[in-house]
């Protein structure tokens, strides 16, 4: 794929998000193969690139709309790699556990666990890789 200028925007939000090392990971192990890379290929134009770019909003409010949308469709994939994304631009865990307690009165209890769970693995993920 010939890298347009919005791709090229793209990787560098894709980047900064994930973080280098994530990064690298993620394009060495999920992305490594043809099909998942003509994928990221578009998501990375496209999300990235054209949607993540954007002004009007900050990346931190972007977090935490891809984090509500997670946990509203119950993409518990995405919302890991999500969590990790608002963590990054700034929210607590406290806050995004309050955002998930919020959202169980208006789509429900069980998806609100489960996106609870998924959060109680990211934050111990994530407090292991701080503490080595």
């Amino acid at each position: 794929m010939t890298k347009s200028e919005l791709y090229k925007k793209g990787d560098a939000m894709r980047r900064s998000m994930y973080g280098e090392e994530a990064y690298k990971k993620a394009n060495e192990t999920v992305y490594d193969d043809p099909i998942m890379r003509k994928f990221l290929d578009v998501a990375t134009e496209t999300v990235f690139g054209a949607l993540w770019t954007r002004p009007g909003l900050d990346t931190k409010t972007r977090a935490l709309i891809c984090v509500v949308s997670d946990i509203a469709t119950a993409r518990e994939e995405e919302l890991a790699i999500h969590l990790r994304f608002a963590l990054g631009q700034g929210w607590t865990e406290d806050e995004l556990l309050e955002v998930m307690l919020h959202l169980s009165g208006y789509i429900g209890v069980p998806s609100t666990r489960g996106a609870m769970l998924v959060a109680k693995k990211v934050f111990a993920e994530l407090r292991e890789v701080e503490q080595s």
